[in-house]
């Protein structure tokens, strides 16, 4: 089983519960656990914040969402002007702490983040998820 969603969005904030939305009914519909769909859904919600907070203003976005029958794959790539976390010291942020947050929020609910830096400008936020499946799962 395989599941490929990809999204070009408009930099404002109905995309992000769009996106969210998008992928959390396509994962419930093919039987992927609740706790896990929910840990992917703030993870994904953090990283399409962080672009609306962080890139250019008037650049679109895209989400690309892949699942297979292992994992879930995010890449949420902005055009904005890049960034290094481990520079702004939001590296290993404290989770109360105001700036850097969001990044341990998706270090925290998933099992692999990756930050790319693009040369032309832009970052890409790679997500993995090990899925979890419902034990009534249709295309498991």
């Amino acid at each position: 089983m395989q599941v490929y969603l990809s999204l070009a969005l408009p930099r404002e904030a109905l995309s992000i519960p769009v996106t969210r939305r998008m992928l959390a009914t396509s994962m419930r519909i093919v039987g992927v656990d609740e706790e896990c769909v929910g840990d992917i859904k703030v993870a994904l919600s953090e990283a399409c914040t962080n672009v609306l907070d962080h890139a250019q203003d008037g650049d679109n976005y895209e989400v690309v969402c892949y699942l297979d029958d292992d994992e879930c794959v995010i890449e949420v790539i902005d055009r904005g002007g890049g960034f290094e976390s481990a520079s702004m010291g939001v590296d290993h942020a404290e989770i109360d702490s105001e700036a850097g947050r969001g990044i341990q929020l998706m270090r925290r609910l998933v099992d692999r983040v990756r930050f790319e830096n693009r040369p032309l400008g832009g970052t890409v936020v790679h997500l993995e998820k090990d899925l979890q499946w419902r034990v009534d799962a249709p295309l498991r």
